[in-house]
C-alpha cells in the first residue's frame, strides 16, 4: 500500500481534514491570508480546517458549494494540498493566485489564465518525466477563458491567456533566467501551477488556474514593498471569475462544449 491509499477517506496528515470537510470544488491561493478574503464572496461560509499553512473555508455560491483552501509557498505543499484534498473527496481545482509578469503589455492587477505551465521545479519529477506537458483539463480552461471574457467589461479587467513557468527557487530567478523565459514567450512566473496541473491529472480530477500579476519583471517592478490596490482588486476578480467557470461546469455537466452557447 503506498501513501495515496494510505490516506483516502481519512483525516489527512497535513491538512487534518476529513471527508465531508471539502467540496468538489476548490479554489487554491497560496497564502492563507487570502483565504478569507475570497471566502467573503460565498454564502453560509465555516471553518474547514486550519493546520500548517492550510487553511480553508466552505460556503455556497449560488447553491454550489465550494472550498477555499490555502496551498502556502512552492509545489511541494500545493502537491500535498491536491493529494489530500483528492483523498477527502475534492473534484476540481482551480489556483488562485498572484504571479510576476514578463511580458511588457501585463499591467499589475491583470489576469492570467494559463494553458499551461514550464515545469522549473522539482516536485513534478518525481511525479512524470520532465518532457511531459503540465496542462489544465480543457473544460476548465474554457469555462476559465468564457467567464473571464464575459466579465470583463463589467468588472473591469484585462486578461491575457498563454504559457505560465512554475519555479520552486524565488530568489534564483535572476535577470538571465527572467530574459529567457521572457524571450520564449513565458507570460508570468509562479510556484504551484505546474504542480497543481500534474496531480489533478494523474489523479483522473480537473484542474486550472488563475492568477493576477503582482509586478511586472520586464519594467523593473519587482516584489513591492506595499501591496498594490490594483493586485487587492485582482484577487477578487480573479475569484469572481474562477466561482463563475465554477458554476459553468456545474450547470453543464460532464460535456461543457456541448452545453455552452459562447
Amino acid at each position: 500500500m503506498d501513501k495515496k491509499e494510505a490516506g483516502s477517506g481519512r483525516i489527512q496528515y497535513h491538512l487534518k481534514m476529513g471527508p465531508g470537510d471539502v467540496a468538489d470544488y476548490v479554489l487554491l491561493p497560496g497564502d492563507r491570508a487570502r483565504v478569507d478574503l475570497m471566502a467573503a464572496l460565498l454564502q453560509d461560509v465555516k471553518l474547514s480546517g486550519n493546520n500548517r499553512e492550510y487553511y480553508a473555508k466552505t460556503g455556497y455560491y449560488n447553491g454550489i458549494k465550494v472550498t477555499v483552501m490555502s496551498t502556502g509557498m512552492g509545489a511541494p505543499a500545493a502537491a500535498i494540498a491536491v493529494e489530500e484534498l483528492a483523498n477527502i473527496g475534492a473534484k476540481v481545482f482551480i489556483r488562485t493566485g498572484s504571479t510576476g509578469a514578463l511580458q511588457p503589455q501585463i499591467d499589475i492587477g491583470d489576469l492570467i489564465i494559463p494553458n499551461g505551465a514550464v515545469k522549473n521545479e522539482g516536485t513534478t519529477r518525481m511525479y512524470e518525466p520532465e518532457r511531459f506537458p503540465a496542462v489544465p483539463s480543457s473544460d476548465v480552461l474554457f469555462a476559465l477563458m468564457l467567464s473571464a471574457e464575459r466579465l470583463r467589461d463589467r468588472l473591469g479587467f484585462r486578461y491575457h491567456v498563454g504559457l505560465v513557468a512554475t519555479d520552486d527557487a524565488f530568489y534564483a530567478e535572476d535577470r538571465r533566467f527572467i530574459s529567457k523565459m521572457t524571450g520564449l514567450g513565458v507570460l508570468s512566473l509562479d510556484m504551484e501551477t505546474s504542480a497543481i496541473f500534474t496531480v489533478a491529472r494523474l489523479r483522473g480530477l480537473k484542474a486550472g488556474s488563475i492568477l493576477a500579476a503582482s509586478e511586472n519583471f520586464s519594467r523593473g517592478e519587482i516584489i513591492p514593498e506595499k501591496t498594490p490596490e490594483a493586485l487587492k482588486e485582482g484577487w477578487i476578480k480573479e475569484t469572481k471569475v474562477a466561482l463563475a467557470a465554477i458554476e459553468l461546469l456545474h450547470r453543464s455537466g460532464p460535456n461543457i462544449f456541448a452545453k455552452i452557447e459562447v
